[in-house]
């Protein structure tokens, strides 16, 4: 596996997921059940080592009451590998 910068896209993503998470002060578990996923699935997430699926972001943007736009507010990815 990759070294994980702390500037990619999918770490970067990751903790913004878990930072509207633990804002709510919901779990893995409450989040995968509100938008559907499967906790395992949140999980990678948040450890930056999954491309997530345009689908899949609606749904948790829909879990959080928030727009799409709304979860990408704070990442600025440069788009090099």
């Amino acid at each position: 596996m990759k070294n994980k910068r702390k500037n990619d896209i999918f770490v970067q993503f990751g903790q913004a997921i878990r930072k509207y998470r633990m804002e709510r002060g919901w779990s893995q578990e409450k989040l995968a059940e509100r938008a559907g996923l499967h906790r395992t699935y949140v999980a990678d997430i948040e450890r930056g080592v999954r491309n997530v699926s345009l689908r899949n972001l609606d749904k948790m943007a829909k879990a959080f009451e928030i727009t799409l736009c709304d979860l990408f507010i704070g990442i600025a990815g440069d788009g090099r590998k």
